[in-house]
């Protein structure tokens, strides 16, 4: 059991976002989750770097591993992402992993093409989860189905290859990502039970609890409740629309038009706000009784200094198995 912080591309530049890594990793967090998008939530967020881009320098300039969630086969070819994580795990050991989803309109739509429904971009995922397996292995891959493959081989391949872990945001995926995947990803909100019922959902064939599960938790720490709930209405009133639609959104501006319908009692629905370091430790303790092996924290507003030194004095050292 241990904990990570979440560097949010769409909030800062990579160049902030560099020291922040730097920061978590001397206040004790052990992991970094990193966003893998093209375009931010929200025009308010106002960054977008390019994460591959940025891991070399993060992972060279901290010891901690690094992992992100990736949607293969639109603005990415398959191919080219598994060629990415090698080169990765060749030059820091064990030190990345990854997590494949099947992705918003809004970052995949970048690349001109047609939207699937949700049943065809599972089917579009598992595959290029298998053709980059294959490729880590050493075979040379052709491939004809949702995306081509012509005679590719990795030349430059880690000792191991690094887990391919799902992303699931409900049951039915989790349930799904359990029969293939080597881990999952999932969000941690407010609600411990819808939380723990994805979990539970994974596990029906993992019930041995073999595969690991990590838990991204949406928070907001500042100085006061007020200030925190503020915070996260400014930045993350975007991330709290219900419903599948924002899988249709292509753009942040249609995000923050929607965004303007979210009041902040929903926004307190799906983020942990509080300005207390004790009730923050209290939820860590249920996330890890759930049988969660890691969890990220992201402070989603934009206070990440105090919020790294504070949770690094206060928190880290309190939650159990860290």
């Amino acid at each position: 059991m241990s904990i990570g912080y979440h560097a949010s591309h769409e909030q800062f530049a990579p160049s902030d976002l560099l020291e922040y890594v730097q920061q978590a990793s001397n206040s004790g967090f052990e992991h970094c989750l990193a966003s893998d998008h093209f375009h931010p939530w929200s025009e308010r967020q106002g960054e977008s770097g390019h994460v591959w881009s940025w891991l070399g320098a993060a992972m060279q300039a901290t010891p901690m591993t690094f992992g992100m969630v990736n949607a293969p086969g639109y603005r990415y070819h398959p191919a080219i992402i598994a060629q990415a994580a090698a080169t990765l795990r060749e030059l820091y050991p064990e030190r990345l992993w990854m997590s494949v989803g099947s992705g918003q309109l809004l970052n995949e739509g970048v690349a001109g093409v047609d939207w699937p429904v949700k049943a065809d971009r599972n089917e579009r995922l598992e595959e290029c989860a298998e053709i980059m397996r294959r490729l880590w292995d050493g075979e040379e891959v052709t491939h004809d189905g949702h995306v081509t493959v012509e005679r590719a081989t990795l030349y430059t391949r880690p000792e191991s290859p690094p887990p391919l872990l799902g992303a699931a945001l409900s049951e039915e995926t989790a349930r799904w990502l359990g029969t293939w995947a080597d881990g999952m990803i999932t969000l941690g909100t407010p609600d411990h039970e819808a939380d723990a019922a994805r979990i539970e959902a994974f596990r029906e064939d993992d019930p041995d609890a073999e595969k690991p599960v990590y838990l991204k938790v949406q928070l907001s720490y500042d100085e006061s409740h007020d200030a925190a709930l503020e915070g996260a209405y400014d930045q993350w009133r975007t991330n709290c629309i219900p419903g599948s639609v924002t899988q249709q959104l292509r753009t942040p501006a249609e995000f923050d038009e929607l965004g303007e319908t979210v009041d902040r009692a929903q926004v307190e629905e799906n983020v942990r706000v509080s300005a207390s370091l004790e009730e923050h430790v209290e939820w860590l303790e249920r996330d890890f009784d759930h049988g969660v092996d890691r969890v990220y924290l992201h402070n989603v507003n934009t206070n990440q200094e105090a919020f790294i030194e504070d949770f690094g004095e206060g928190v880290l050292s309190q939650v159990s198995g860290t």
